[in-house]
């Protein structure tokens, strides 16, 4: 059993920037399709070793590449964000059950990594990228097989789960095309962006088959307000900031999902304390 003392809190926490660190260099290269490479600035010049997390490079003032470019505040907050996610899962999941799985563990680093991948690479590009979601598709399609029922879903539940997900996003995406098509026709302009991409429909799917089909209907409530509540402040902070609203401006939504799905895979108890 693992306890929620300091050391372990410590040593998730590390394990969580190195992890961030990974992230990092994922969401460098795979929005621009290339292959992953070495940690780098901007310019594509190769960060010294004492730079290659985003905390070296800012606190060892190697931020800046030779030529000038700087590394953005993502980095950092990437590598923090992972620790925090590597935290929560110790303290709110591991610590509370000493009967679980280390192999249940593992799933759950690995799903709240990916989570961060795509949250990052969503919000700075507006892009969920197969390349992501597909292997992680792959990785809960084995947990649903290998982890024992009390701690996940089994296979059929989890493939429900995948299908409704797949099912309730794909028709959002459809009316969300269907909206946007019929607005542009009856304002005479074009527009290119889309009110639901195809990719959170893919993330959907992958929330799903990791949930299950119960907690995903819970998972995509909680979307649902969790979104609403997201757009509202961007609205006020655009009016607040004194800039302009474009109606159609398209707003990540991988966050929010993200946010429903992490909330009923290691808050759930508190969900069902919550909903009793």
């Amino acid at each position: 059993m693992l306890e929620a003392n300091a050391f372990n809190i410590i040593r998730f926490g590390l394990i969580g920037i190195l992890i961030g660190g990974v992230l990092n260099v994922l969401a460098d290269d795979l929005p621009h399709y290339r292959r992953p490479r070495l940690p780098h600035y901007p310019d594509s010049t190769l960060r010294p070793i004492s730079a290659w997390f985003g905390l070296s490079a800012f606190l060892l003032g190697r931020r800046t590449s030779p030529s000038g470019t700087k590394l953005s505040w993502r980095y950092p907050l990437t590598e923090l964000l992972s620790a925090v996610a590597m935290i929560v899962v110790l303290v709110n999941v591991v610590a509370e059950d000493p009967a679980m799985p280390p192999l249940h563990m593992y799933f759950l680093l690995f799903y709240m990594a990916v989570f961060v991948l795509i949250t990052v690479i969503d919000i700075e590009h507006k892009l969920i990228l197969f390349s992501v979601i597909i292997p992680s598709c792959i990785v809960a399609l084995l947990d649903s097989v290998l982890t024992p029922t009390p701690y996940g879903p089994g296979l059929g539940d989890a493939l429900l789960g995948g299908a409704l997900g797949f099912g309730v996003f794909f028709l959002l995406y459809l009316g969300g095309y269907l909206f946007t098509y019929v607005m542009a026709k009856a304002r005479g302009i074009e527009l290119n962006e889309v009110a639901f991409g195809y990719g959170d429909v893919m993330l959907a799917t992958l929330s799903g088959l990791i949930l299950g089909w119960q907690p995903l209907i819970f998972a995509m409530f909680i979307t649902i307000f969790v979104g609403a509540f997201g757009a509202f402040i961007y609205l006020v902070a655009v009016r607040v900031m004194g800039s302009r609203y474009t109606m159609f401006t398209a707003l990540p939504y991988g966050p929010y999902i993200v946010i429903g799905t992490i909330i009923m895979l290691v808050f759930s108890e508190a969900v069902s304390v919550f909903l009793r």
